[in-house]
């Protein structure tokens, strides 16, 4: 056989794929095990926003004065468990006396669990993680943020959109921040038939925990509350 038409396995392949069978067995673990946990936490909203916001910033300030406002309103505060705007949701919600729910996720440079969780349930894999995010959710809060935040907030829409959740208020904080993702979604992406232009419906943009808080009442006295995984998920 020719040398040059044949095609050696990657380095890492050979590794990798000895540990594939068992890999769906931790997998499984962990799906079965966030679940159960998660089932039995009544409603939640789930917050999304940067690890890398400080006590001083004012979208700190605002994290943590929706996390008391949804503990008024009923709810319990689901975040990623770190510092940041998760500390500070979990942090109103926690010196509310409410539930303060975080998904820890296991990191090369570990993400410390922050200290006011009423539960800490830890994840070895993201899309998991991502999964109990909204499974159990009743809304969705999104203050600024990087890479991740981004993620969760399209996947969010991109949930809702296709149908594979049950339409849930999905909130953006911090107007000047989004500024320019709200405008090319709402001109480039509709201009070039990207998306459809009542997609833009699928979330608020606003500037306070309190607007925000407002339009979540308003939304749930019209709606309802409802499970948002679709049956089938």
């Amino acid at each position: 056989m020719n040398k040059k038409n044949c095609i050696e396995k990657p380095a890492l392949f050979s590794d990798l794929s000895k540990d594939e069978p068992w890999r769906i067995f931790r997998i499984m673990s962990e799906f079965i095990e966030s679940f159960e946990k998660m089932s039995q936490q009544g409603p939640l909203v789930t917050v999304f926003g940067s690890a890398r916001t400080k006590p001083t910033d004012t979208d700190y300030q605002e994290a943590e004065k929706m996390g008391k406002l949804l503990v008024k309103c009923g709810f319990g505060v689901l975040t990623g468990g770190g510092p940041g705007i998760m500390e500070a949701a979990n942090k109103g919600a926690f010196e509310a006396g409410g539930r303060s729910i975080g998904l820890n996720i296991k990191l090369p440079n570990e993400q410390q669990p922050n200290k006011f969780l009423s539960e800490e349930i830890n994840f070895r894999y993201f899309f998991i993680r991502k999964v109990n995010f909204l499974k159990y959710t009743q809304g969705v809060v999104v203050f600024p943020g990087g890479f991740g935040t981004l993620d969760e907030l399209m996947e969010t829409l991109t949930l809702v959109q296709t149908e594979r959740i049950n339409k849930i208020p999905i909130v953006i904080i911090g107007k000047s921040f989004w500024k320019g993702l709200i405008d090319w979604m709402e001109n480039t992406l509709i201009k070039e038939n990207k998306i459809h232009k009542d997609d833009i419906k699928l979330y608020y943009l606003c500037e306070s925990a309190e607007d925000a808080i407002k339009y979540l009442k308003k939304y749930y006295k019209k709606y309802g509350l409802k499970g948002t995984i679709k049956k089938g998920f």
